[in-house]
């Protein structure tokens, strides 16, 4: 892979998390084309529940490949209203659409001046590019 990809419509943390506004409080989220590309072949996601609060900051499941297992952090805190059931049986969507058939979650805040303020605080793509060209 030459180049890799950053969607310049989503937002990106540090952790190499992108998340993509579907709704006025309500987002999905990922991991980016660079994370999974440090991961290698990935065999294995684990996901929160329906239903499942998950904290800012936090691990909110595991992606594991064959080279190691990976934390995924929570860049919200927010309700899981949705997990991309897909990957129970086709983990490695994950690395051949990182922002398509290998989204995670969705989450929902509670309100969307509380999305807007955490938005605010995330990367853009080039915000991410600088990052990730270290």
């Amino acid at each position: 892979m030459s180049d890799i990809e950053a969607p310049a419509d989503l937002y990106y943390t540090p952790e190499h998390e992108w998340v993509h506004r579907t709704g006025p409080a309500t987002v999905r989220i990922g991991i980016t084309d660079f994370a999974q590309a440090q991961l290698g072949d990935v065999v294995f996601v684990q996901l929160p529940a329906v239903g499942d609060t998950v904290t800012a900051g936090e691990s909110l499941g595991e992606v594991e490949s064959t080279k190691s297992v990976s934390d995924v952090f929570s860049p919200l805190t927010a309700k899981v209203t949705g997990v991309n059931q897909d990957l129970d049986g086709e983990p490695d969507k994950v690395n051949s659409g990182p922002y398509t058939g290998g989204w995670l979650i969705d989450l929902e805040v509670s309100s969307a001046e509380e999305l807007d303020a955490a938005l605010a605080q995330m990367l853009d793509a080039a915000g991410y590019a600088l990052i990730t060209a270290e």
